[in-house]
């Protein structure tokens, strides 16, 4: 498995922890490192996404939330909206990853930690949300 993505599956527990806990973006970053330790450029780029989420939360769950038009944030799966919600961070304040490596990993992770139904929901989403990032860069 390839740095970047056991970086955003490290990322994806760290926010799922946050999501579930209430605690701080930091504390959970510290407890996650504190309990396993990894690769220094593995952490880097952990902490760069978690934080990354963090900062821009509710920009990212408006995005979220103006393309999932059936299923509000609060009714989705933890793991589901922790997942959508790196891969919109990735999206739009990332340069270095094409949308389409994004979507796949972001797939690739709902079927690792998701649902049965998660792989094809975040894929719907993530789609419509690329499809308007294609139109416009800006994406109101």
């Amino acid at each position: 498995m390839g740095l970047r993505r056991r970086a955003r599956e490290a990322a994806l527990k760290i926010l799922y922890q946050i999501e579930m806990s209430g605690y701080s973006a930091e504390e959970c970053i510290d407890s996650y490192w504190n309990t396993l330790g990894d690769n220094q450029d593995i952490k880097d780029f952990t902490n760069f996404l978690v934080r990354g989420v963090n900062s821009f939360l509710s920009t990212i769950d408006d995005k979220i939330n103006k393309t999932s038009v059936n299923w509000k944030i609060d009714r989705m799966h933890k793991v589901d909206l922790s997942i959508l919600r790196l891969a919109v961070f990735e999206m739009f304040y990332t340069t270095e990853t094409p949308y389409k490596v994004i979507i796949n990993e972001a797939v690739e992770l709902a079927k690792k930690y998701g649902t049965d139904n998660s792989p094809s929901f975040i894929n719907g989403i993530l789609d419509k949300i690329a499809e308007q990032y294609k139109k416009n860069e800006k994406y109101q």
